[in-house]
């Protein structure tokens, strides 16, 4: 057995993801550019005391993008931790 397959203390394998992490943070960027889309097209979402709530999805944005280039750069590889 290698490291992937070793049984847990509850002697649970977890499956193995077929899913990168870089992947997963290119789909939370495009869900929070739909986000910002659809509360800047509807108005109702950005007046009076939600007027905040454009800045949800723009930090998002920013933080995501922060994380999909740190991950690019190879950074945040788990299987090397």
């Amino acid at each position: 057995m290698d490291e992937r397959t070793t049984p847990t203390a509850t002697g649970i394998v977890p499956p193995e993801v077929p899913l990168r992490t870089v992947t997963l943070a290119k789909v939370g960027l495009v869900a929070w550019a739909v986000a910002l889309l659809v509360i800047l097209v509807v108005p109702t979402l950005r007046t009076g005391e939600r007027s905040w709530w454009v800045w949800v999805p723009v930090a998002g944005l920013v933080l995501g993008a922060a994380g999909y280039v740190y991950l690019r750069r190879g950074r945040g590889n788990a299987a090397m931790a």
